[in-house]
């Protein structure tokens, strides 16, 4: 099952630190909903723990992330894929940065593919929960960045 979503925001900070701040796991990854820790292998690759939770399936979630894009005060990409209790997923996130008059537009889009139990199991409640924890990032996001 394939979840997309897409938008923008305008932010009232400069390219470069809408970028640098993307791009450094410390700051982005505790924005992530349901954030419980981050473990940093190198300058472009980490893992974050979330919890999970839909139905009856409950745990945490291993995701392993990558910037594989990174364009400084352009362009910043993550692709990742984690396992959790019934499923696995695979993800992109994608920020493409644009200055305006007075700061920074952020156009974002992403897509996650969930495999697995939790497919079957979760049946309608996986696309509107999943759009849901999306919102909640990009709601922190904008709160951080303003």
């Amino acid at each position: 099952m394939a979840i997309k979503s897409s938008g923008e925001f305008v932010v009232l900070k400069k390219p470069e630190d809408v970028y640098d701040f993307l791009t450094d796991p410390h700051k982005f990854a505790p924005l992530l909903p349901e954030f419980q820790s981050l473990t940093v292998q190198d300058a472009t690759h980490f893992t974050v723990k979330v919890n999970v939770g839909i139905s009856y399936i409950k745990g945490v979630a291993d995701v392993k992330l990558e910037l594989t894009e990174a364009q400084r005060a352009q362009r910043a990409q993550y692709k990742g894929q984690g396992s959790m209790a019934g499923g696995n997923v695979n993800v992109v996130a994608g920020f493409d940065l644009a200055p305006v008059e007075n700061g920074t537009k952020v156009n974002w889009q992403g897509e996650a593919q969930v495999f697995g139990r939790l497919t079957s199991v979760a049946g309608g409640l996986l696309e509107p929960l999943g759009r849901k924890q999306v919102q909640k990032l990009i709601d922190a996001l904008q709160a951080a960045l303003t």
